[in-house]
């Protein structure tokens, strides 16, 4: 009999990576698709850290790291939390991975029990939950629509919290929303997190570099909570290196030595190339970062313009990220012809087939009324993309 484990079955496939599948399928049979699906820079990794990995192949850095990762890259990683967001760690409160992904996973594996609470503020990047559920923990979602500029707020943090709650996931810059929480913002949520000693913040800060506001906050810069704080970081979205796949954790010295038990059980190190490519992208310099971060507010104003251009989209102005999560829910139950758009997905796969602009669904993002929309791709891309968008959202009437 193939019978999978109730584990896996519990779980949803990705929506993200299942949009961008079928948009590959469609260009594969040669229709011409926009892809505003996928969540990763279209730039290519700056050629200083190329470099560094081609010379980390003739020195043989080819063989096992340690599980955490080399001490070089730790310590990288230790200045770099001083220098850019004035945070004390040592290279023992620092375990690598493989993406802030998996960074992320170990954590909530790490910390959480079966039939424990973990909060996921809502809109949210689609594997949150998942992972929670992978740890046999029950996500509670909390809600923040547009009119909030999709962040929570503290009173909605402490109805939340139960004798049961483990853990808050807490991602500023958002995926899937753009949105940032100011300092003001995070100290009202650390006020009450003070109160909770049980609850460990995951603080997801994969999009630190790329804000519109001038500077990143960080919740670990509080010290009534900052020994309860994960920070999930990595080199995947400023530095343009998804595919080169390291992430990290910076945290108390307990939870780094519990990821690190657990990932040399599954995975071990990271990488051995990725991780001195990722050593280089800390210590070299960091022009391309904030090259590439203003050309994605050159776009970013560029997509919102447009955005509310069209008519029936209700749409914010995202401070971080590379992503826009307008309100749509005016076109459900209009019809093209015999074809009806009930609700969000329905919205995205029509204007997928129509249209030919990928976009996922907010459903699988805790937001049924809106719709995701990558805009890291070039200028023509966005301008062709929201011109098709407004001639195929016309025709539902």
């Amino acid at each position: 009999m193939n019978q999978l484990s109730d584990r896996l079955n519990s779980l949803s496939p990705s929506a993200t990576l299942a949009m961008s599948q079928k948009s590959s399928e469609l260009k594969a049979q040669g229709v011409d698709v926009i892809n505003l699906s996928v969540g990763e820079p279209d730039f290519n990794t700056p050629d200083h850290i190329k470099e560094a990995a081609k010379k980390a192949i003739d020195e043989n850095y080819s063989r096992y790291s340690p599980v955490a990762g080399y001490p070089a890259l730790r310590n990288a990683i230790v200045e770099k939390l001083k220098k850019e967001n004035g945070l004390e760690y040592t290279a023992a409160q620092i375990s690598c991975a493989n993406g802030a992904k998996q960074s992320v996973c170990n954590t909530i594996l790490a910390l959480v029990n079966k039939g424990d609470e973990v909060i996921v503020p809502a809109p949210f990047w689609v594997s949150y939950p998942e992972m929670v559920k992978l740890a046999e923990g029950t996500p509670v979602i909390v809600r923040a629509g547009i009119e909030q500029d999709f962040k929570i707020t503290p009173a909605q943090l402490e109805a939340a919290i139960t004798p049961k709650t483990r853990a808050l996931i807490l991602c500023s810059p958002s995926n899937p929303t753009g949105s940032v929480y100011s300092k003001e913002e995070l100290a009202g949520l650390a006020e009450v997190l003070a109160k909770h000693e049980r609850v460990i913040v995951i603080a997801d800060e994969i999009y630190e570099h790329i804000n519109y506001i001038g500077k990143h906050e960080s919740i670990a810069q509080f010290p009534a909570i900052k020994d309860r704080v994960v920070i999930v970081n990595g080199v995947s979205k400023a530095y343009a290196m998804t595919g080169w796949r390291i992430g990290f954790i910076a945290a108390p010295e307990w939870i780094v030595k519990g990821v690190n038990k657990l990932q040399g059980q599954y995975t071990s190190g990271p990488c051995s190339v990725s991780q001195k490519a990722a050593e280089a992208a800390y210590t070299g310099t960091q022009e391309p970062v904030e090259e590439m971060r203003k050309a994605f507010e050159r776009r970013r104003d560029l997509i919102v313009k447009l955005a509310k251009e069209i008519p029936g989209f209700e749409v914010n102005v995202p401070q971080g990220a590379f992503y826009l999560f307008p309100k749509c829910d005016s076109f459900f139950g209009k019809k093209d012809g015999d074809r009806v758009v009930s609700n969000a997905e329905d919205l995205a796969m029509y204007l997928l087939e129509v249209g030919h602009v990928a976009c996922v669904g907010g459903t699988s993002f805790g937001a049924p009324e809106c719709i995701r929309m990558s805009y890291a791709t070039s200028d023509e891309n966005i301008v062709e993309a929201m011109r098709r968008i407004k001639e195929t959202l016309a025709r539902l009437k």
